[in-house]
């Protein structure tokens, strides 16, 4: 074998493959650069398909619960009775102000009222000292305790038995009130669909009976009151009227009424004059005020028509000769005659004017003292008037108090008198305000179970519990299924998704298991694109090599790093798949199991070897003596482990290994470097730097979502170049499978396949 053959096919000049779009649209697989959103309801509906035998068991085990109970369940019967309660006048005596039309009446408050004396422990008592409850063994379990013939009422109850009978009526007996009615349904639910029904007819009866001997009592204690008070009454009004009469001859009062009536009017009237005087006196004041002061306006205003009338004249009169005079003067000058004359008849006006104003004067001041005389003597009537108006009512004070107190005790003493004649009336007659609509009847069918209702319940309750312990149990899951959740919780592409392998034998399914493979046999069947390249696992491996090869730009990475976060998730299986898709390509591939912890690639393909990579890096071997080609694929060749190093960190975190890498990378197209989980240990941490590419498994339904989190953290923090992350062991068969690959892929691709499978290992049973 020429490792060092310069012809390899690392010199040609072939293209990548194209991503092969139209045939993971045909075949509805999801392509890994080309994710998709989820929508929310896909999401429920393949949370309900997964869980769906979780939901089926629940809802199972409710329903056969719910049956059960409704099969075991005593039958229940129910005897109903409606009563009417008509608002009723609570005052026995039947005053007006006393009955339901007051403003504080409240007839929904009557109708609570009804209904809590109806539930009361006293009336139950009753009923069933009435009907002998106590000795019906249907009723009471207590009854033998009781001897025949000897009624509960008869002998003292013991408190701890009377207290079991009212909780068994109790829990038999509903009252409930009708919406918008004066109706009150009474209902009791029993066993015995007859003892029901004397129950509640029992109840009806003796509420009403109450109800009736409470109103009689009331008027019969009413009515001995009355006859009581009124002895004393009648007393009352003849001291009251003899006090009366006394007052009127004392006082010498005869019509009172009419004579304070009198006084009043004249009081009135003398109050009015004397406002009027006031008000004439300060007119006619002012006037003489004015007047003395000099003022022509107050003399021009006399109350006299008369003299008003001469003032005016002479000084129309003064007015008509200056006139002349001054025309005459005009004319001829004032030496003329006329001029002289008409002077000393202007002289004479003006002469006249001023005594006549003089006498006006006085007349004024007269005025004034008329008008306060007048006002005086007013004032004096007016009090004198007063103090008689206030005797008067001082002694009509006390003949109203009397006279009201004796109208007062004989008015009542007539009313009371009246009601006690309609009490003893009211007395004999049976009435009541509780009328029953509906006597109870004996019910035909039970109330309890509702056997269609409940089985109904049942299923959909248990329904509703088996859907909630799915979400829950989902809920509960932090490992990892879908693409989807890689995604959300790493900022790492996801490369690709290995469909999960089963194994047919009849009928039973069972996963593939890698197991040890004698000989030189490489048939594993974890070796699916050798085993089975046709199969939809092989595919996927192609899809992810397409995702490696155009993971960078320029040329493709050429030694790759492949590590898990936790063991058991399948990093082996695909660093020897992804291996031998590269090979089969036609490159120089070489495969390193540099796990020198728990090596899998020796008995992955089936071949035991004395050296590997830990004699490699001790210098115990050299390479060509520890290498190991696949004779059915020409371009790949295995480097196992070895035997197991004591410090297997220390040989890969060595300047050999960076050395071997070196050389390999000249050599080889591509080199796949299987190595431990990198949260268990630190090999693939320490081998990181110096390598092009690393990609991280997870295994769908495994790995939790802390765990791959940590892992992508740890590589992020040493500057790894993680090229992404594979999801393994992704279960077809489940919803989430079934959402990603429509079921058509293994149907339209894999059919034939499958078929000679069938067929293989149904000629295999018969032989």
């Amino acid at each position: 074998m020429d490792l060092h053959s310069k012809n390899h096919n690392s010199d040609r000049s072939e293209a990548l493959e194209p991503v092969d779009l139209p045939f993971f649209e045909k075949n509805h697989i999801p392509h890994p650069f080309l994710a998709e959103e989820e929508s929310p309801l896909l999401h429920y509906w393949r949370t309900l398909k997964k869980r769906r035998w979780t939901i089926v068991a629940t809802t199972g085990i409710i329903f056969a619960l719910t049956v059960i109970f409704t099969l075991k369940t005593t039958p229940l019967y129910q005897a109903t009775s409606k009563v009417a309660i008509f608002p009723e006048n609570p005052n026995a005596l039947g005053f007006k102000d006393g009955g339901n039309n007051s403003p504080d009446y409240d007839y929904e408050s009557t109708l609570e009222t009804q209904a809590a004396i109806l539930r009361s422990d006293s009336l139950a008592m009753k009923v069933i000292e009435d009907i002998h409850l106590d000795q019906n063994p249907k009723f009471s379990q207590s009854a033998a305790l009781h001897r025949a013939g000897d009624p509960m009422s008869s002998m003292q109850p013991d408190p701890a038995i009377a207290a079991g009978l009212l909780g068994r009526f109790r829990g038999g007996l509903s009252v409930q009130l009708v919406p918008n009615s004066r109706l009150v349904q009474i209902s009791y639910t029993h066993s015995d669909p007859r003892l029901a029904t004397e129950i509640v007819n029992a109840l009806v009866r003796t509420f009403t009976e109450e109800n009736f001997k409470t109103k009689y009592e009331a008027v019969t204690q009413t009515s001995d009151w009355l006859s009581t008070e009124l002895a004393d009454l009648q007393m009352k009004v003849q001291t009251a009227e003899e006090k009366l009469v006394r007052y009127q001859k004392d006082h010498s009062i005869l019509g009172v009424d009419e004579k304070q009536n009198i006084v009043t009017s004249k009081l009135d009237e003398l109050n009015k004059e004397l406002t009027a005087a006031q008000t004439d006196r300060i007119q006619k004041e002012s006037n003489y005020r004015l007047a003395a002061e000099g003022d022509p306006a107050a003399v021009s205003k006399p109350s006299r028509e008369g003299a008003n009338s001469m003032l005016e004249k002479l000084r129309d009169k003064e007015a008509d000769l200056n006139t002349q005079l001054a025309q005459v003067t005009t004319q001829f000058g004032t030496g003329y005659p006329k001029v002289a004359e008409l002077s000393n008849q202007v002289k004479q006006v003006r002469t006249e004017i001023a005594a006549e104003e003089v006498r006006m004067q006085q007349q004024i001041h007269d005025e004034y003292l008329a008008a306060l005389q007048r006002e005086t003597l007013l004032t004096t009537a007016f009090n004198q008037q007063k103090q008689e108006a206030n005797q008067l009512n001082e002694s009509a004070i006390e003949y109203s108090v009397l006279k009201r107190d004796a109208d007062a005790n004989r008015q009542l003493y007539q009313d009371l008198l009246q009601r006690l004649k309609e009490a003893g009336v009211s007395a004999g007659l049976r009435s009541s305000n509780i009328r029953v609509v509906d006597v109870a009847r004996t019910p035909t069918a039970p109330i309890k179970p509702n056997v269609p209702r409940n089985i109904e319940l049942g299923l959909i309750f248990g329904l509703a519990c088996g859907i909630g312990l799915a979400f829950t149990l989902e809920s509960l899951d932090t490992s990892i299924r879908t693409t989807e959740e890689v995604n959300a919780i790493s900022t790492l592409p996801a490369l690709g998704t290995i469909p999960l392998q089963f194994a047919s034998n009849g009928s039973m399914r069972k996963r593939l298991k890698a197991v040890s493979i004698q000989g030189n046999d490489s048939q594993s069947p974890a070796l699916v694109t050798y085993v089975r390249p046709k199969s939809e696992a092989a595919e996927a491996y192609r899809s992810l090599r397409t995702s490696i090869l155009l993971s960078s730009f320029g040329a493709p990475p050429k030694v790759i790093l492949v590590t898990s976060a936790l063991p058991q998730e399948g990093k082996t299986t695909i660093s020897a798949n992804s291996a031998l898709v590269l090979a089969q390509r036609g490159d120089r591939v070489l495969l390193i199991d540099a796990d020198l912890r728990r090596p899998g690639i020796d008995k992955l393909f089936g071949f035991r070897c004395r050296g590997g990579l830990s004699t490699l890096i001790s210098g115990g071997d050299k390479f060509e003596d520890v290498v190991v080609p696949f004779a059915e694929v020409p371009n790949l060749w295995i480097l196992p482990a070895g035997p197991l190093p004591p410090q297997p960190a220390e040989l890969l975190g060595s300047t050999v290994m960076k050395d071997l890498l070196a050389r390999w990378r000249t050599e080889f197209d591509h080199v796949v470097i299987d190595t431990p989980p990198c949260l268990s240990v630190t090999d693939a941490v320490l081998l990181s730097p110096e390598v092009d590419r690393i990609i991280l498994v997870a295994r769908a339904g495994k790995t939790t979502k802390i765990a791959l989190r940590r892992a992508c953290d740890l590589l992020l923090q040493v500057n790894a170049r993680v090229m992404g992350i594979v999801l393994n062991a992704f279960n077809m068969q489940s919803a989430e499978g079934y959402y990603y690959y429509g079921g058509r892929y293994s149907d339209h691709y894999y059919s034939e396949e499958s078929r000679k499978e069938k067929s293989t290992a149904t000629v295999s049973k018969v032989s």
